[in-house]
C-alpha cells in the first residue's frame, strides 16, 4: 500500500533515503522531516475529520452562509457579558475587603488574604472551564452553564449583605471600636456562609474566563486576509470591555454602596450579571461555534503513557515503519486541524513510533499520532510565557488591597469633592481605557517605524514590554510609600491610620496605578492573543485559561508572600511590628515593595530568555506531498 509523507519546507532538498540501516544521526534528522501517513488504522473517531475548524451553528451543524454569523455585530453580544462579569469580579475584589473589615469586623489582614484568595481561585480553577469547553461542552455552554452559577454566587452576597441574621451586631461599633478590634466578631457560620458564596462566585467566573475571549475571537474569519488585524482589534475592543467592566465597579457600585448601602452594592452586580446573561443568550442566532475537541486530558495522558511505554525503543530498528499520522488533510481530532511535526521534545516522538508489533488497529495508549504528540509539545512549550506573568498579577494584586490602606491615610479631596478610597482604584481602568483609545494611533505608527512589524509589536515584545514597566510602578510604590510614611510619622500620625492627612493628595497614587494600567494594557492583551494563537485547535480554551491560571498563581503567591513577610519580620518580644502591620504608619510596605521589585526584575530576565528561545507557531508551515518512498502493506 502506498504511503505519503508530510515534509517541512526548509528540507525539502533533502533526498529520501529508506528507513532501514541508517545512521543514528542521520536518522535523528530525517525523524524532524519525514512521517508516515497509514490508511490502516481505525481510530475512535472513524477515519478522521476535515476541516477541523469549520465552524458550526449550535446544533453542531456546518454553517452555510456565514456571512449572517460571526463578525463584529457577534463579538458585541460577548462584550456585553465580559463587561458584567468583570464589573462583578472588580467590584467584589475591591469592596469586600472593606466590608469584611467594617461589617463582619475581620482584621485588614486576614480580609486582604480572603480577597486574594477568591481572586486566586476564580482564576487558578479556571483550566477546569477551559478543559469542559474544550473538551465536552464547547465554549457558549460552558459560559451559559458557569454565568447561571455566578449569579447564583452574588444573589447569595447580595443576601448576606441585607439580612442581618448573616452579620454581626453593629450596635456600639464606631471607628475606634475598629481600630481596637473590639467590635463583635462575626459568628464561625456567618463567615462560613460568606466563605461558600463568596467560593460559588468564583467558581462561577472560573467557567466563564477561559471561554469569552476564545469564544469572541471564534467569531472571526480565519480564511480572511486580515485576520491578524481583526484578532489584534478584537482583542484590545475585548479587554477594552473589561476595563469598561472595572471603571463601573470602581465607581457607580462605590457610589451605590455609600448612598444605599452593602446590600443595593452588591445586589446591583446581580442585576448586571442577570441582564448581561440576557443580553448573551439573545445573541445565540448570530453565534458561530467549534466543535468541542473530546477529553485533551487523555489526549495528553496517552501521549505521555504511549511515549514511557516505547522510551527504550530506538529511532533505528528493523521494526520501525516511522512516524504515525492519519491521510491526506484528516484529523483524528474533533475541531482540529493536522499539524507538522517538529523536533523539540524528542522524547515524545516515541508515542507515534509505529512498529511493526503495533498491529494495524493498536490502542491510542500505544500509537499516538504525530498531531496529538504536537498539541502535547505545544502545551509545553507554552507555560514558560505566561508564567513570567505571574509577578505582574502579584503586584496587580497587591495593590488592590495594600493600596487601599494606604488611600485611607490620604486626603481624597478634588476641590470640594471627595473621592471614597475603594474609588482609587479606577484610575488605572481610566490609564487603561485612554492607552486603548489611543494604541493604534499612537503607539502602533511610532512603534512601526522602529521595529518594523505590521502591528507595531509582536505579542512577546508587548508581553516584555508590560513586565519593564511593571517594574517602574512597583519601585514608585516603594519610594512614595517612604515618603507617606515618613511624612505620616513627622506630622503626629502614627497611631492614627485610618485618619487622613489634609495636607498629603491620595493622587500621589495615580502614578503607580497608571503605570501598572498600562502594564496590563500590553501584558495582558498580548498574552491572550498569544495563547489563542499558539494554542492547539482543540485546546484554545485551555490556552487562554493559561493566562488566567498565571493571574490565580499570581493572587495565591500574594498570599503567600504575605504570610511570609508577616512571620519573619514580627517580633512580639521587641514589639517589632511586620512590615504589612495594620497599622499602616508603623509597617515597613515600601520595604515590601521594594522586595517586589527586585522579584520583578528578576522575572523580567527570565521572561527575556524565555521569549528569545520560542519560536512562533505560525511560523511553521504545513505541506502534503505524494509519495516519496513506499512501504509495504504489511509494514503500514
Amino acid at each position: 500500500m502506498g504511503s505519503r509523507e508530510i515534509k517541512s519546507p526548509e528540507d525539502l532538498r533533502e533526498t529520501s533515503t529508506s528507513l532501514n540501516g541508517m545512521s543514528d544521526s542521520v536518522h535523528r534528522k530525517k525523524l524532524g522531516v519525514f512521517f508516515i501517513e497509514s490508511d490502516n488504522r481505525r481510530t475512535a473517531f472513524g477515519r478522521g475529520y476535515t476541516g477541523g475548524t469549520t465552524p458550526v451553528n449550535i446544533h453542531g451543524k456546518p454553517i452555510a452562509d456565514l456571512s449572517k454569523t460571526g463578525g463584529w455585530i457577534a463579538a458585541f453580544f460577548i462584550f456585553g457579558n465580559e463587561m458584567a462579569e468583570r464589573m462583578a469580579y472588580f467590584g467584589l475584589s475591591v469592596n469586600m475587603v472593606a466590608f469584611m473589615f467594617y461589617v463582619m469586623h475581620r482584621p485588614f489582614s486576614s480580609s486582604s488574604n480572603v480577597v486574594n484568595n477568591f481572586l486566586g481561585i476564580s482564576q487558578a480553577s479556571s483550566v477546569l472551564g477551559g478543559f469542559l469547553a474544550d473538551a465536552y461542552f464547547g465554549r457558549y455552554w460552558t459560559i451559559a452553564i458557569f454565568t447561571t452559577i455566578y449569579l447564583a454566587g452574588l444573589t447569595g452576597i447580595t443576601l448576606c449583605a441585607t439580612m442581618k441574621i448573616f452579620v454581626p451586631n453593629q450596635d456600639q461599633c464606631d471607628q475606634l471600636s475598629l481600630v481596637l478590634a473590639s467590635c463583635e466578631p462575626a459568628k464561625p457560620w456567618q463567615m462560613l456562609y460568606l466563605y461558600t458564596v463568596l467560593y460559588i462566585t468564583a467558581f462561577g467566573a472560573a467557567g466563564i474566563r477561559p471561554c469569552v475571549s476564545s469564544f469572541g475571537a471564534d467569531q472571526f474569519d480565519e480564511g480572511s486576509k486580515d485576520y491578524k488585524t481583526l484578532l489584534d482589534r478584537f482583542f484590545n475592543f475585548f479587554y477594552l470591555s473589561v476595563t469598561i467592566g472595572a471603571i463601573a465597579a470602581f465607581t457607580l457600585v462605590v457610589y451605590i454602596q455609600i448612598e444605599r448601602g452593602w446590600g443595593a452594592a452588591f445586589g446591583s452586580l446581580a442585576i448586571a450579571m442577570g441582564l448581561s446573561n440576557m443580553l448573551f443568550f439573545a445573541g445565540t442566532p448570530l453565534y458561530r461555534h467549534r466543535l468541542p475537541g473530546g477529553s485533551p486530558l487523555t489526549r495528553v495522558a496517552q501521549v505521555l503513557v504511549a511515549a514511557f511505554r516505547k522510551r527504550n525503543v530506538p529511532f533505528i530498528r528493523s521494526e520501525l515503519v516511522g512516524l504515525y499520522e492519519l491521510p491526506g488533510r484528516h484529523s483524528a481530532i474533533n475541531g482540529s486541524r493536522k499539524m507538522p511535526h517538529t523536533d523539540d521534545f524528542r522524547c515524545l516522538d516515541k508515542a507515534a513510533l509505529q512498529l511493526k508489533e503495533d498491529g494495524s488497529n493498536p490502542s491510542p495508549w500505544k500509537l499516538c499520532t504525530v498531531t496529538q504528540v504536537e498539541e502535547v509539545k505545544i502545551l509545553i512549550k507554552l507555560i514558560p510565557i505566561p508564567a513570567c506573568t505571574i509577578m505582574l498579577n502579584v503586584v496587580l494584586t497587591e495593590f488592590l488591597t495594600l493600596s487601599v490602606q494606604q488611600a485611607y491615610t490620604l486626603n481624597t479631596h478634588i476641590g470640594k469633592l471627595k473621592l471614597p478610597v475603594t474609588c482609587m482604584p479606577v484610575f488605572p481602568g481610566l490609564s487603561i481605557f485612554l492607552i486603548l483609545c489611543l494604541y493604534y494611533s499612537v503607539f502602533v505608527p511610532i512603534s512601526r517605524r522602529i521595529t518594523g512589524h505590521p502591528h507595531g509589536a509582536s505579542q512577546l515584545q508587548r508581553v516584555g514590554i508590560g513586565l519593564f514597566i511593571s517594574i517602574l510602578s512597583v519601585a514608585w510604590a516603594g519610594a512614595f510609600e517612604r515618603f507617606r510614611r515618613c511624612y505620616a510619622i513627622k506630622h503626629g500620625y502614627e497611631v492614627s491610620f485610618l485618619t487622613p492627612m489634609p495636607d498629603l493628595s491620595a493622587y500621589w497614587l495615580l502614578i503607580q496605578y497608571c503605570l501598572i494600567g498600562i502594564a496590563e494594557v500590553f501584558s495582558i492583551v498580548g498574552l491572550l492573543e498569544f495563547l489563542y494563537e499558539e494554542a492547539p485547535d482543540a485546546m484554545k480554551s485551555i490556552g487562554s485559561a493559561y493566562a488566567a491560571l498565571a493571574g490565580g498563581l499570581g493572587c495565591f503567591l500574594a498570599s503567600i508572600i504575605n504570610s511570609i513577610i508577616k512571620s519573619t519580620t514580627r517580633n512580639p518580644e521587641n514589639r517589632q511590628q511586620s512590615w504589612l502591620s495594620q497599622n499602616i504608619n508603623t509597617g515597613k510596605f515600601d520595604y515590601f515593595y521594594w522586595l517586589l521589585t527586585v522579584l520583578c526584575v528578576i522575572n523580567f530576565f527570565i521572561f527575556l530568555y524565555s521569549a528569545y528561545q520560542y519560536k512562533y507557531r505560525t511560523e511553521q508551515t504545513f505541506e502534503v506531498s505524494e509519495t516519496k518512498y513506499n512501504i509495504p502493506a504489511e509494514e503500514s
